[in-house]
C-alpha cells in the first residue's frame, strides 16, 4: 500500500502545507506585521490546528484504536492516554485559542493568542511534524 492509499498521510500532507506555511508566516518579527498580516497568522494557525487534530484522529484510527467520540478534545484526550502526544494540556490550549480566535475580533486578544503561537504551539507542532515525517520516511 502507497501513501496515497493511506488516510492520515494524506491528511498529513495538508497538514505539512499548512503547518509550513504558518511557520513560514511566524519567521518574521511579529511585532513587526501590520493587521492583516496579524489576522493572515491567525488563519493560519487555525486551518493548521484543525489539520492537526485530524491527522492526529486518522492515524490513531489507521493504528486500530477506537475513538469513542470525535472531537478535538476527546481525540486529543484519547491521543494522550495512548502516548501518540507528550502534552495534553497545551493541545487542550490550541484548542481553547482556536475556539476563542474563530468567535472574536480583538486585537488584544490576537497579539496574545500570536506570542502563544510562536513561543509554544509551533515549537511543539514542529516536534510533532517532524515525529510522523520520521515515521512516514522509514
Amino acid at each position: 500500500m502507497n501513501n496515497q492509499d493511506i488516510r492520515w498521510q494524506q491528511r498529513f500532507a495538508n497538514f505539512q502545507r499548512a503547518f509550513l506555511l504558518l511557520r513560514e508566516a511566524l519567521e518574521n518579527d511579529i511585532d513587526a506585521l501590520n493587521q492583516l498580516e496579524k489576522e493572515g497568522v491567525i488563519q493560519r494557525f487555525e486551518y493548521t490546528f484543525e489539520l492537526a487534530w485530524k491527522t492526529l484522529k486518522d492515524k490513531i484510527e489507521y493504528d486500530g484504536i477506537i475513538l469513542d467520540h470525535i472531537s478535538p478534545k476527546a481525540v486529543v484526550k484519547k491521543a494522550y492516554a495512548t502516548k501518540y502526544i507528550q502534552d495534553a494540556d497545551l493541545w487542550l490550549q490550541m484548542i481553547g485559542d482556536r475556539n476563542l480566535m474563530s468567535h472574536t475580533y480583538d486585537f488584544v486578544k490576537f497579539e496574545t493568542v500570536i506570542k502563544t503561537i510562536k513561543k509554544s504551539y509551533l515549537p511543539m507542532l514542529d516536534e510533532w511534524y517532524m515525529e510522523l515525517l520520521m515515521e512516514i520516511n522509514a
